[in-house]
């Protein structure tokens, strides 16, 4: 492998809203590799289902290339910025490319599922605690999600299942709505919790 090549690694771009397809070819047409991750989707309608193709991760495509051609990059037709942490573009494991062709290679159904992570607040989107707020604090099969009472001073915990979890569209930390429980930040309480 040579020299050139080593030093060329993937990267996520952020492409402007339903330009995904124009940026990568634009990428392409000037020598670059680029990875569009798409997925059959079913769409239903009352009179007719239609299957498409859909991207994978809206407003983003993987570009491999190497330090010298950031400008080229950013001035790329459809192309708004590389997806940085703080002044450094944040490259995209090799392995982490491979995985995702793996997955869409093998046929198999393939949905795009938000990224939820221990830490953070949630909404119960199913069953009989719908509409609850919490923080997921463990996750293993089940993740437990701790939700509090304010009026009662205290909190639960509850297992569920990461289907029936959704980000909140509008979670204020600092102010929760009155129809929601509060959600407990049990590391800033010092509170010690047996499981």
């Amino acid at each position: 492998m040579s020299a050139a090549k080593v030093s060329l690694r993937w990267f996520a771009l952020t492409v402007y809203p339903r330009h995904e397809q124009m940026a990568s070819r634009g990428l392409l047409k000037q020598g670059f590799e680029v990875y569009l991750p798409v997925y059959r989707s079913v769409r239903r309608w009352s009179d007719r289902v239609k299957e498409s193709q859909s991207v994978l991760f809206p407003g983003y495509v993987f570009c491999r290339f190497g330090p010298a051609d950031r400008l080229q990059i950013l001035q790329s037709h459809g192309v708004r910025s590389i997806v940085r942490n703080g002044n450094q573009p944040v490259p995209v494991e090799d392995d982490e490319i491979v995985a995702l062709r793996t997955l869409l290679a093998a046929g198999r159904g393939v949905t795009p599922w938000p990224y939820i992570r221990i830490g953070q607040t949630v909404v119960i989107d199913q069953g009989p605690l719908a509409s609850l707020r919490g923080m997921i604090i463990r996750a293993k099969n089940l993740c437990r999600v701790v939700v509090s009472v304010n009026a009662l001073g205290t909190s639960i915990a509850v297992e569920v299942d990461y289907d029936m979890l959704a980000p909140p569209s509008n979670v204020s930390r600092s102010s929760p709505s009155p129809s929601a429980p509060e959600v407990f930040s049990w590391q800033s309480q010092n509170r010690a919790i047996d499981f």
